[in-house]
């Protein structure tokens, strides 16, 4: 029983008794409320409607009982189902069962990945990517998935490898666009945007808590559902006036279906599985910390890694769809009161009884609702305020953004995030190789040494304070290389110039060497190079190197030190040239 015991998570051991009604009523809020979101997400990675059903279930209990986040809620998201239809409808017509089998491969393979990533501790690897890049890739595959939704919206038949080519299908089919569908469509969004942006507001007016605000304009995209749906059998609209509906959904529950992928299928999925991989990492462990902290709760990132990834496999074998965060279920999840990962727990069982109760009720449900809150759902990731602060804040960083969601666009999801990485690298080399140098001086009556460009400092004739903001590596060094010489052709007295190492954390074979070029150099003209507080690791390895035995001046602890050994000597004539 004790050994039973050890194998339970933390959170059901501590588990307190007065949170069960809260996580109780969290959890069958969010069964509620995410059914829509479940087909609709299934619809748009190319999948059978009943697989965003199926993927609720076991797969959520995975997560709850080994990831690390109290209240982030598992599911089909909207990233993950873009992705999987993006890289799997060139390979095979979506619905076909060879399309549900590379689906389940995907998942299971990114799924391996991820757990991998976790059980070895890797889950540093989330910070490879920037936040800009994320929010670029992010921002790229909403528009993406909203582009996707305007043939559901126009009730319009039209398809396309890239996205330039869907707008053109869309261009030369729109005359065919159905009125009722788009009526039904256009309704949903202008309802489904008003409840989203302003029903919360105005509920608030009234006199209503924000959490019961919230949780009211939650529940609009279910009543819209519900009403679009009864619309449609009232007034039997998907066989008088062609208004595309669900369909046919799997009554009952799946079977697990164990499966290894065939090795075909390995050489076309391993790249995007990597994708698949990394973004889902990225955005699980972002969304865990977010949620952490405003409840002053700390994640373990290998542990949500281990969570995430199992889930994923458990969802290949029951209802094949890549499963990730969610943040509107995870939103959904906080508004409606949850506490622990109980409340997911609860939901996954709320979902399996209707499942099993049947789903034949949501086969005519009108396509173009769903279309509808996943074009609303897409909207709310496309993250123009991220662009705005990166502009106002770092230039680099916004291009980053602005390139890799343009890149999503135009060349397609994996050519988009290699883009956004190559980006991000591009910006880092380029501040490494320009590294900021500063001529410095002492603040009078004090030990600090600041820019003699920025600050009223004293300096010493003869002697030049040259401070390295960056590690010296090959990339940087005709930089470094450019400035000394700029500042000795400034002054042609100079008997003693310091490098203040503070901001230099390495120093590799390269600069090793060129800085013993530059000593010899700066001995050639009787000017003396000293060093002043190089860090440890890097004196480590300095000491042992020729620049360090033939140094012509000396090593000092701190500039200041530097400052009172060399103020003295510059009253001292300079020694003639060598004979």
């Amino acid at each position: 029983m004790n050994a039973l015991r050890q194998l339970l998570p933390r959170w059901i051991k501590a588990y307190p008794r007065t949170q069960f009604t809260g996580d109780l009523l969290a959890g069958l809020i969010v069964t509620v409320l995410v059914i829509p979101q479940s087909l609709a997400y299934a619809l748009l990675a190319g999948l059978p409607p009943q697989a965003g059903l199926y993927v609720s279930i076991f797969p959520v209990i995975a997560y709850a009982l080994l990831g690390s986040s109290m209240t982030q809620a598992v599911g089909p998201v909207a990233i993950t189902a873009i992705m999987t239809f993006t890289v799997l409808s060139p390979l095979e017509t979506p619905g076909s069962p060879h399309y549900i089998a590379l689906a389940a491969s995907l998942s299971l393979l990114s799924g391996a990945l991820i757990l991998a990533f976790g059980l070895l501790r890797l889950g540093f690897l989330s910070q490879l990517l920037s936040r800009p890049v994320i929010s670029g890739f992010i921002s790229g595959s909403a528009v993406l998935i909203v582009i996707s939704q305007f043939k559901l919206l126009l009730g319009v038949n039209a398809s396309g490898a890239t996205t330039w080519q869907l707008i053109y299908s869309l261009y030369e089919n729109v005359s065919q666009a159905r009125p009722i569908t788009m009526l039904i469509g256009g309704v949903a969004l202008l309802v489904l945007y008003s409840s989203r942006m302003w029903m919360p507001k105005a509920l608030g007016r009234i006199g209503l808590s924000r959490q019961k605000a919230v949780i009211l304009a939650r529940l609009m995209p279910l009543l819209v559902v519900v009403a679009a749906t009864l619309m449609v059998v009232e007034f039997d609209l998907d066989r008088t006036q062609g208004v595309a509906v669900v369909g046919r959904v799997q009554e009952g529950l799946a079977s697990f279906t164990f499966f290894i992928p065939s090795l075909d299928s390995l050489k076309l999925l391993t790249v995007p599985a990597m994708i698949l991989a990394l973004i889902g990492m990225v955005q699980n462990i972002t969304m865990a910390q977010a949620l952490a902290i405003k409840r002053r709760e700390r994640v373990d990132a290998n542990s949500e890694l281990v969570g995430l990834g199992t889930a994923n496999i458990v969802a290949a074998f029951y209802g094949g769809m890549p499963v990730g965060g969610g943040l509107s279920r995870s939103a959904i999840n906080v508004a409606a009161g949850a506490q622990s990962p109980l409340a997911s727990i609860v939901s996954a069982i709320a979902m399996l009884c209707i499942v099993a109760a049947g789903t034949h009720w949501f086969s005519r449900l009108p396509l173009a609702v769903l279309a509808a809150s996943i074009v609303i759902a897409a909207i709310g990731l496309i993250d123009i305020k991220a662009f705005r602060q990166a502009w106002s804040y770092d230039r680099a960083d916004a291009l980053a953004l602005l390139g890799t969601g343009l890149g999503v666009l135009v060349l397609g999801l994996e050519l988009g995030i290699a883009l956004g990485i190559g980006l991000s690298l591009a910006t880092l080399l380029l501040r490494a190789s320009t590294p900021h140098i500063a001529v410095i001086g002492r603040i009078a009556g004090t030990e600090h040494f600041r820019n003699v460009d920025r600050h009223g400092v004293e300096t010493i004739p003869g002697v030049l304070f040259l401070r390295i903001d960056e590690s010296l590596f090959f990339g940087n060094l005709n930089a470094v290389e450019s400035r000394l010489g700029t500042e000795l052709e400034k002054a042609a007295d100079l008997r003693d110039v310091v490098l203040i190492m503070s901001g230099v954390n390495r120093v590799d074979t390269t600069a090793m060497e060129v800085l013993s070029d530059i000593n010899r150099d700066l001995a050639s003209r009787n000017i003396r190079l000293h060093l002043a507080e190089v860090k440890g690791p890097v004196q480590d390895r300095l000491i042992y190197s020729p620049l360090w035995k033939a140094l012509s001046g000396d090593v000092h602890l701190s500039a200041n030190c530097a400052f009172e050994v060399l103020r003295p000597l510059a009253s001292v004539p300079a020694p003639g040239p060598p004979d």
